[in-house]
């Protein structure tokens, strides 16, 4: 009795595997065909705008030499005044103006120097920062730059990577205009894709958006900002 107990369940087990077998073999096929039958296109659309940078920030770097510390702190806090005051008279705000610390290096102790030919033993670099939101009225200072060389400042120009730099702030309140464009150009990639392919334009598979970008407009034109992001859309095709 107990053998025929274990043969029936030994059958019934081996009809169970052979099932799931089975039913496995055609899963896997219907996926496969699934598979070799579904088709897609993916696609990238551009957004692009030119704007105007918003912030601007321009060092202006000056250069000091005395063989006296004290009277070379003195020639640096009149240089300052003078550049802050010519700013100011120029219209830009007291807020918008910073003086950094001094850099000053003494030729005497440093090594491996001539310092024995050195006409003064100390120099020093100091800059005045503006960071405005005027542009325009920055732009314009900066263009009359030589009136405070007239003054009696020797200015250092754009040494040591001070360079005067723009920046747009907005970019959140576009971004949303930028994104529908950017998806819209792709749908219509998309579209003639699929007339040519003589099928139809279905719903989206997947979708990302890269990274916006924020450029120079060229390299004359610092302060005209290239904003630009793209788009990659990916969409079902049917017959």
């Amino acid at each position: 009795m107990q053998q025929k107990q274990n043969i029936s369940a030994f059958i019934l087990g081996l009809f169970i595997f052979l099932g799931l077998s089975a039913l496995g073999y055609f899963l896997g096929n219907a996926a496969i065909r699934f598979k070799e039958y579904e088709r897609t296109v993916a696609v990238k659309g551009l957004s692009e705008r030119e704007m105007p940078a918003d912030i601007v920030i321009w060092p202006i770097q000056y250069a000091v030499a005395d063989n006296d510390l004290g009277k070379l702190y003195n020639s640096l806090e009149s240089n300052a005044k003078t550049i802050r005051d010519y700013l100011l008279q120029a219209g830009i705000k007291e807020a918008e103006i910073t003086v950094s610390p001094p850099a000053i290096t003494d030729k005497s102790a440093q090594a491996y120097t001539e310092s024995a030919h050195a006409e003064f033993r100390y120099t020093a670099l100091q800059t005045v920062t503006v960071y405005s939101s005027n542009v325009a009225l920055v732009r314009t200072q900066m263009s009359a730059i030589s009136e405070l060389g007239k003054k009696g400042i020797a200015l250092t120009g754009n040494s040591q990577g001070q360079m005067e730099e723009y920046m747009y702030s907005q970019l959140n309140q576009i971004k949303p205009e930028m994104i529908q464009e950017a998806t819209t150009k792709a749908r219509e990639v998309a579209q003639k894709f699929a007339g040519d392919s003589n099928s139809k334009l279905g719903k989206i598979k997947q979708a990302s958006q890269g990274q916006f970008t924020i450029e120079p407009r060229d390299t004359n034109n610092p302060h005209i900002k290239k904003i630009r992001v793209v788009s990659t859309v990916e969409y079902y095709l049917s017959d």
